[in-house]
């Protein structure tokens, strides 16, 4: 082989592993897709339902979630660029929304139903805006 051939040879296999690695790295987006169409069921059920039945209820299911969630992404052979970067800014918004929901519901606004509907859309939306941003890159 020559040269120019073994050097053709090796940039297809570079561009073929980089579209496979592309085609593998949509994942982030169906996880944040999940997360994000989780919240109007946790959120409204944190807000509006009251009482030690339904701490229990909602924490095994958002544990159950959560556990779901983390078993799928530990188990992608692609990591997206900027990973961890992108979900600690998606979580971390998440959390700080959902942690202001969680004091104004037991605080100012109990069983708020605007509130309970506004922090849904909220709190969904870091989680999307992620994902929208991994699918457009």
């Amino acid at each position: 082989m020559s040269e120019h051939t073994q050097a053709a040879a090796r940039l297809l296999g570079v561009q073929r592993f980089e579209t496979a690695a592309r085609r593998r790295g949509g994942w982030y987006a169906a996880y944040l897709w999940i997360f994000a169409g989780w919240q109007p069921l946790l959120v409204p059920a944190v807000v509006l339902w009251r009482g030690p039945a339904a701490a229990a209820v909602v924490s095994a299911l958002n544990a159950a979630l959560i556990g779901v969630l983390s078993w799928y992404a530990g188990r992608q052979p692609v990591v997206p660029r900027h990973f961890a970067r992108t979900h600690l800014t998606v979580i971390g918004t998440w959390a700080a929304l959902y942690t202001g929901t969680v004091i104004l519901s037991a605080t100012v606004l109990t069983g708020s139903v605007p509130l309970a509907v506004s922090a849904a859309v909220a709190c969904a939306l870091p989680p999307a805006v992620g994902a929208l941003r991994g699918i457009r890159r």
